[in-house]
């Protein structure tokens, strides 16, 4: 995704402290609104694939493409001005593999840091 295209939608859990000001920032960054941002927590909300597996990983939809984990954020990166170059260096097999192989920490260590987040 180039800047400027908009075909991007992100689900995110809504009722994890750490997601919300995650994407309260990319949210203010996105001054375009190229990125439809959906909360899996809303009972409402339209999931693509099951509510559990978007709740447990961060899924992204690019160009009619379903991403995950490290892919996913890449892609909101990418639709980002600022952010731009980060998702665009993620194009690139060895990048992306590093930034999954410490999303995959990271999920190891979400639980603690949500509760000191609440």
């Amino acid at each position: 995704m180039r800047v400027g295209d908009s075909s991007l939608e992100v689900w995110y859990d809504g009722a994890c402290p750490l997601c919300r000001r995650e994407i309260a920032l990319i949210r203010r960054l996105d001054r375009a609104e190229r990125i439809r941002f959906t909360d899996v927590a809303d009972s409402e909300a339209s999931c693509p694939i099951d509510r559990a597996a978007l709740l447990a990983r961060f899924h992204a939809r690019e160009n009619g493409v379903l991403l995950s984990g490290a892919a996913a954020f890449a892609a909101m990166w990418r639709a980002v001005p600022l952010l731009w170059p980060l998702g665009q260096a993620a194009r690139l097999s060895l990048v992306l593999r590093a930034l999954e192989w410490t999303y995959l920490r990271f999920l190891k260590v979400r639980p603690r840091l949500q509760a000191l987040a609440r």
